[in-house]
């Protein structure tokens, strides 16, 4: 699968399922990858520790699975995002966005690069291409990039219908801790005002045919959202899958070897991961 066809299955309305990459940096991190049926796998690169070069190696690898590689930038920066792309991604998720204006550069870096400065704003506001061919030439030069916008305030959900407006803007993504801290209840994702926030996002998207990514760290919550409507799913991180597998096979050990006289069997428990 690459980017367009990614953005062709979301905006038809089918489901794809993707993962956060929030610690691997090493190319062969594509063996496991290419055995999980994902169709998209993204990068983290604003909280996680990577740098320029270690995306660009880890890129390279995950060239060769069937997968969509997106990366998240550290910030809503046109910098950021084709510093991404030259790299290899098919895609970016820029975080925490609240302006429109926030949102047109990014967009224009994903959509219009290499074009920078007034000729890329007058393409995004107006519209207002250098020529017809210059069109043509940098459709096709970016049909594969894939312009993800992250909603995690107040103030972003406040501009979401301006937002979601901008042409351009392939799905919005919803970091359910930064959202949940915004609106005063940190955490408590069975909060009505956090769940009354997401049914707005999903509505206010869906009248745009624009889909959403919530990115949920358990597979009942990512179940109930996706049946509420977020059919971009993002579940999970590398890291926090490794921990789960961990509890639960290693609990299962541990109580064999209780039973055995070994030491009592103790829980690991829950990841403390926030992403």
């Amino acid at each position: 699968m690459n980017g367009e066809e990614l953005k062709a299955k979301t905006r038809a309305g089918e489901v794809v399922y993707g993962t956060m990459l929030a610690a691997a940096r090493n190319p062969r991190w594509a063996t496991p990858v290419a055995g999980l049926g994902l169709d998209y796998v993204i990068i983290d690169s604003e909280h996680a520790p990577r740098g320029r070069s270690e995306i660009a190696d880890l890129l390279a690898g995950l060239r060769s699975v069937d997968v969509v590689t997106i990366v998240r930038v550290p910030i809503p920066s046109s910098h950021y995002v084709t510093m991404a792309l030259d790299a290899g991604a098919q895609g970016i998720l820029a975080p925490y966005c609240e302006t429109v204006a926030e949102v047109q550069e990014v967009v224009g870096a994903a959509k219009w690069r290499p074009l920078k400065g007034d000729l890329v704003r007058w393409v995004v506001e107006e519209d207002e291409f250098p020529s017809k061919a210059s069109r043509e030439y940098l459709l096709e030069r970016n049909r594969n990039s894939v312009c993800i916008v992250g909603i995690e305030s107040v103030p972003a959900m406040e501009a979401l219908e301006d937002i979601v407006a901008v042409e351009g803007v392939d799905a919005i993504f919803v970091g359910p801790n930064d959202l949940s801290i915004s609106l005063g209840v940190p955490d408590q994702y069975d909060d009505p005002t956090y769940e009354a926030a997401l049914r707005t996002i999903i509505a206010t998207c869906q009248a745009r045919n624009v889909p959403v990514l919530i990115h949920h760290q358990t597979p009942d919550l990512t179940q109930k959202w996706l049946r509420e409507g977020a059919r971009f799913v993002l579940h999970s991180t590398e890291t926090r899958a490794v921990h789960v597998a961990f509890r639960e096979e290693f609990g299962a050990i541990r109580a064999v070897g209780a039973e055995l006289g070994g030491s009592a069997a103790g829980d690991i428990g829950e990841s403390k991961e926030r992403i």
